[in-house]
């Protein structure tokens, strides 16, 4: 019999103590900022419906649900005649009635519909919780990982996409990352589609010029071709998405090209209102009008925003975009909504490459207090719950041992000072402080010490 070797899925990861403490500073810093605007906790299952999340992302985003098994003997209802003919698509829907959700945004579209009643509208929600993705696990792609999303629902003003896209810019700037932030309109899109005589095919042009970046403008094109794209369409299409120019130069060129599409221009006359906006919230972050931009989820309606670092090659790390109708898949039709996600993973990894992190998040545990016996772990148990009670991580070695295996323990888990008491100590109530970064120790009476400690 082999021996069980332990491992963990394709695609997801552990964290240790130290990469928990660097996850929790991104994750407070977004969380802070949230809370800053004006943005509401909530949280959904980690599953939902096959129902609610089928249709939402696209045939491409269909594929990578992770569908999970019914209860008890899922095989008793499928159909012998489909048994016979094991086709998996077929059988799917009688033995999976539940997925792991796909991204925050539809389960939230969801909530809103369920609890409608119980909203002001509108209604500002952020939510930090995994999600999941059957996708091929590669640099800065995994199948498990963190979102962190901030909407805001029942409201078309534009002025929400210039505070989020403001949010984004404040998020960014806390952690020491420089980003880029790119803009279009899907309503631009939908007028390039129509220009171009194939406004049916909105989907099919999106989703492939969506990977130009990845796949470039020749395979691109072969792609296009494929989708039944005519070469004379193509031809029309690439003017309208290499332009050059600043942002008002870019949209003006665009709207001489498509003065005739209605759909067009008014998704033109969004994109000057939220620069608008973004000057006004004094936006320090590099922002790009860019009309390749597509963003391959289909239930986007206005703005589309994408942030990639300046800093790594490592893919987008923060994204959203404005939808006026997911709700109504769900029975509740007009209700507005713009949000943006951060991806928390891909900015971990962004800022593990560049050495962004402070050093101090990385210690948990401030003072360790060494353990001499009995009586000096009694007084040096008394001291630590003063510590404690003034909001400073203290411990005590749990074991009698010597010193330098003490002092290792320290070093090993970055503990930057080590309180050693032995029976002088306690008989004078001195304690030695020793700072294991210098390698000094000083004596100093117990109101002195905790002075020392509340100084940090």
């Amino acid at each position: 019999m082999s021996k069980y070797s332990a491992s963990i899925p394709k695609g997801t990861r552990d964290f240790g103590p130290k990469e928990m403490q660097r996850r929790n500073f991104i994750f407070d810093t977004i969380r802070r900022v949230f809370q800053l605007y004006g943005y509401q906790p909530i949280e959904t299952p980690a599953m939902e419906n096959l129902q609610t999340l089928l249709g939402k992302y696209g045939e491409e985003g269909d594929k990578l649900l992770f569908r999970i098994l019914n209860s008890g003997n899922y095989l008793q209802d499928i159909p012998e005649e489909l048994l016979h003919e094991a086709n998996p698509q077929k059988i799917l829907p009688y033995i999976a009635e539940k997925g792991l959700r796909y991204d925050l945004t539809v389960p939230f579209a969801r909530f809103v519909v369920q609890h409608h009643d119980e909203l002001t509208f509108p209604f500002k929600r952020f939510q930090i919780q995994p999600v999941w993705r059957a996708d091929r696990p590669q640099k800065g792609r995994y199948r498990e990982f963190y979102q962190c999303d901030a909407d805001v629902i029942g409201s078309k003003s534009l002025i929400n996409e210039g505070e989020l896209i403001k949010m984004i810019d404040e998020v960014f700037s806390r952690l020491n990352l420089k980003v880029s932030i790119r803009l279009n309109n899907r309503k631009i899109l939908a007028g390039i589609a129509e220009y171009i005589g194939h406004s049916n095919q909105l989907i099919d042009i999106t989703t492939s010029i969506d990977k130009l970046d990845k796949i470039g403008p020749e395979e691109v094109n072969t792609e296009l071709s494929k989708r039944g794209i005519t070469d004379e369409a193509i031809e029309k299409l690439y003017p309208l998405l290499f332009l050059e120019g600043d942002n008002t130069i870019k949209l003006k060129k665009l709207e001489l090209y498509l003065d005739k599409v209605p759909i067009a221009l008014d998704g033109i006359n969004e994109m000057f209102a939220v620069l608008k906006y973004v000057m006004s919230f004094e936006v320090s972050s590099q922002i790009i009008f860019d009309p390749t931009l597509a963003r391959g989820l289909n239930y986007y309606t206005g703005t589309i925003i994408e942030v990639i670092s300046l800093d790594a090659d490592i893919g987008s790390i923060c994204g959203g975009g404005r939808y006026d109708d997911l709700t109504g898949i769900f029975g509740l039709p007009d209700v507005s909504g713009v949000g943006i996600s951060f991806g928390a993973d891909r900015i971990y990894d962004v800022m593990e490459q560049t050495n962004s992190f402070p050093e101090q998040i990385s210690t948990t545990t401030q003072v360790l207090f060494v353990n001499f016996g009995l009586r000096e772990a009694e007084f040096c148990i008394s001291l630590i719950s003063k510590l404690r009670a003034r909001g400073i991580s203290a411990e005590i070695y749990p074991e009698s041992s010597k010193l330098k295996k003490q002092l290792a323990y320290a070093n090993s888990n970055g503990i930057p000072y080590v309180v050693i008491v032995g029976e002088d100590e306690i008989n004078s109530s001195f304690v030695t402080l020793r700072n294991m970064t210098s390698g000094t120790q000083q004596k100093l009476t117990t109101e002195e010490f905790f002075e020392r400690m509340a100084k940090g």
